[in-house]
């Protein structure tokens, strides 16, 4: 048995658990970063980064069958289902060892092994022991399934999904969240029949209804199916496919089931709880500045209660690192994180719903913006339908940003700082967005909501 003395003792490398380790590294400590896998965690190996990757083979597919009504002739022949893997393969590849390197020129030690809590300082690796002045605890999680759902044969999980090496002729999708839209969306690109089960009223239940709405409007036109406010009773599996019956007593016929009814905070039998660690269904619970009731002992990433989405833990691990160093740094709440799903068309989203808005402020406080694309140059040189809503209290702060369409993740920068710097619609007014540009529809929406707009009545 060795033991080694570290200022933070980071365990689990996603994510969350890089950022904490970089970050504390930039401010002097000594650290050491414990993963039982691959540094980068499922975000990178199994989540984020690779299904971006089929998402951008998928809108390639899409342009290609489309080419012609942009004057372009070309033929589209298929998917190359190999080819896409090893391009989805080649991105990972790179980022993976871009993230190894700057993790070794940090001079942080990396430890490769399971790592299991033995005290509130100790993390323990086959027989060496890790001892930090702080631990960050930064596990992660796991593809939940229902109760009686056993994952096998053709009911598979989104890491599953990933590494197939076909493409579906039919496939059912349980879950109409982040991750069963995103790969109905692959899938209907790559020429799969679809369809979502969806227990909710909504698709993307958990953003404003106006944007769910919308949703389910594209799908429809892209032909998937959904099926909304209903549950899943329980599936069979047959040598031609998977037979799903819903509690209505409707069937659905596939050939694959994939469930996404969301994930599961990895901490059973890691010594949580031996070492006075509060859980909760699985979470560890922290305080606001995300300590646990152990001096010292942090949590970080999908394991704490609320958004699981990587850049939540990325922000979270840089927030513990700076709070361990005596910086204070201000705690974002998960409603003011920026939230991207990036199916054909993407959704993004930051701050609250209208609904809530006026739950919180009351309704004749609160007014609400629809910005249609409509009426942007750049989104009709797309070809791309949506809209931009923006939430405000009435002589006050911009409280919600609410966006789908084509590429409009890539607008939630500027959302995220009117949200969370608290902007007035009239402040950002003055502001020129640059033309043509998605982003004057942001601007659109500030202008209109500060009493002058432009190019809306």
């Amino acid at each position: 048995m060795s033991e080694q003395n570290f200022d933070i003792v980071v365990l689990g490398g996603g994510s969350g658990g890089y950022a904490a380790a970089l970050r504390a590294s930039e401010l002097g400590f000594s650290v050491a970063l414990i993963e039982k896998d691959k540094v980068g965690g499922t975000c990178l190996h199994r989540g984020c980064i690779p299904t971006k990757a089929l998402l951008h083979s998928a809108e390639v597919a899409d342009s290609s069958r489309e080419s012609a009504k942009f004057g372009i002739n070309s033929t589209f022949e298929g998917i190359d289902i190999a080819a896409v893997t090893a391009y989805r393969e080649g991105v990972v590849a790179k980022k993976y060892k871009g993230l190894q390197g700057l993790v070794k020129a940090r001079g942080i030690t990396t430890v490769e092994g399971e790592g299991r809590l033995v005290s509130s300082i100790t993390v323990r690796v086959g027989d060496d022991d890790y001892v930090g002045k702080n631990v960050i605890l930064a596990t992660g999680s796991y593809s939940r399934s229902l109760p009686g759902l056993e994952i096998g044969g053709r009911v598979i999980t989104s890491e599953q999904a990933l590494e197939l090496d076909f493409v579906p002729k039919k496939v059912a999708v349980l879950g109409g969240g982040v991750i069963g839209v995103e790969f109905a969306s692959v899938w209907k690109s790559f020429g799969a029949e679809v369809t979502i089960i969806e227990a909710l009223p909504h698709l993307v239940p958990n953003e404003d209804e106006s944007i769910s709405k919308s949703l389910e409007r594209a799908f429809r036109r892209r032909n998937i199916d959904f099926r909304l406010g209903v549950r899943f009773q329980n599936v069979a599996q047959n040598d031609d496919g998977v037979v799903v019956t819903l509690e209505n007593g409707d069937t659905v016929e596939a050939e694959l089931l994939l469930v996404a009814v969301g994930r599961g905070p990895v901490t059973t039998g890691l010594g949580y709880e031996e070492a006075g660690v509060t859980i909760d269904r699985g979470f560890v619970i922290t305080n606001e500045r995300l300590e646990t009731g152990v001096p010292g002992l942090y949590a970080v990433g999908d394991i704490v209660p609320g958004l699981q989405l990587a850049h939540r833990g990325f922000q979270q691990g840089i927030f513990v690192a700076e709070e361990i160093a005596g910086l204070n740094p201000i705690v974002v709440d998960d409603v003011n994180i920026p939230k991207v799903t990036y199916c054909e068309p993407e959704v993004a989203s930051i701050g609250l719903s209208q609904a809530n808005a006026e739950a919180q402020y009351g309704g004749e406080n609160v007014t609400a913006y629809d910005y249609s694309l409509a009426g942007n140059g750049k989104s009709e040189i797309l070809g791309t339908t949506g809209s931009v809503k923006v939430v405000r209290v009435n002589d006050g702060p911009i409280v919600g940003v609410h966006m789908i369409g084509d590429r409009v993740g890539e607008l939630i920068g500027e959302a995220q700082l009117a949200v969370n710097w608290e902007a007035y619609p009239e402040d950002i007014a003055p502001f020129i967005h640059a033309h043509p540009t998605q982003n004057e529809s942001l601007g659109e929406a500030f202008l209109y909501l500060a009493g002058k707009p432009l190019h809306t009545l």
